[in-house]
């Protein structure tokens, strides 16, 4: 989705994203947190996704420092949490955002949903502004539905640059996908393995045997061929590094129409206020 807003799979430049990055979703203990962190950049890894709602910004920037790769050579997203979505809120959450994560700026700052304090003009026109003075490099959504996604854009002058949705081969999102592609958005793949699901999904096994991988590995590469970019969480070195070998796996046409043809419908992200 939106090429022109993707990087190759690695390293940023001033206007992508790499597609492949590490989620740190309910990693919750401090020191495996950082040392995931760490383990991800050193691996090769260039994209660190995290969320004031997940308790550790401050452990993901220790694991940044820890892993002393140029700040110019990271993307880094956080997200702002829906209780701190009023104006006053956003700026103030944000500078200690930058605080814990021990940086200057984030290249990716989300609405992490469309909820209780998010109101679109008001919202929306602090993001813009804290694009304008360097604090964040772009303007992201996530789990924004179509005219959500189309209402934000119509809102801001400055770019929406990307929607995190969760997609995967259970929940493809099709209609979602294709209209954020219309407007230019890129899509960011959360819980891209369907928080392990895709290890019970036939299709994905026989995939999977059939290239000597995963299923993990099947479904970012599945995404990947589709333009998303992904973030799956992991912990331990070699969940890191079999999300790593992903790259490497091109899938044929067969493959990839075998998983579109998956009829299982599986959403594992559904809270009480989401706006579907």
């Amino acid at each position: 989705m939106n090429q022109s807003a993707q990087s190759d799979v690695y390293a940023p430049t001033d206007d992508e994203m790499p597609m492949l990055g590490l989620g740190t979703w309910e990693n919750t203990d401090p020191d495996a947190c950082a040392s995931a962190v760490k383990t991800a950049i050193e691996m090769g890894y260039r994209h660190i996704d995290t969320a004031q709602a997940y308790g550790n910004e401050a452990d993901v920037g220790r694991g940044i420092e820890a892993a002393s790769v140029p700040r110019e050579e990271l993307f880094i997203a956080t997200k702002v949490w829906i209780t701190n979505l009023s104006p006053d809120d956003i700026r103030r959450s944000t500078k200690e955002s930058l605080n814990k994560l021990g940086l200057d700026y984030v290249d990716l700052l989300y609405i992490h949903w469309p909820a209780r304090a998010y109101d679109p003009k008001a919202s929306l026109a602090v993001f813009e502004k804290l694009s304008e003075e360097g604090m964040i490099n772009h303007i992201g959504i996530s789990n924004f539905e179509p005219a959500q996604v189309d209402q934000a854009i119509e809102l801001t002058d400055a770019p929406i640059f990307a929607n995190q949705i969760e997609i995967h081969p259970l929940l493809p999102q099709t209609t979602l996908c294709e209209h954020c592609e219309q407007q230019g958005v890129s899509l960011v793949a959360y819980s891209p393995l369907a928080r392990g699901a895709v290890f019970e999904v036939p299709e994905l096994s026989e995939i999977a045997e059939k290239h000597d991988v995963s299923e993990a590995q099947v479904s970012l590469a599945w995404l990947r061929k589709k333009g998303v970019t992904t973030i799956p969480k992991a912990t331990s070195e070699a969940h890191i590094r079999d999300n790593w070998r992903s790259l490497q796996l091109n899938l044929d046409a067969a493959d990839i129409e075998k998983i579109d043809s998956i009829e299982q419908t599986d959403r594992r992200v559904d809270p009480s206020f989401a706006p579907w």
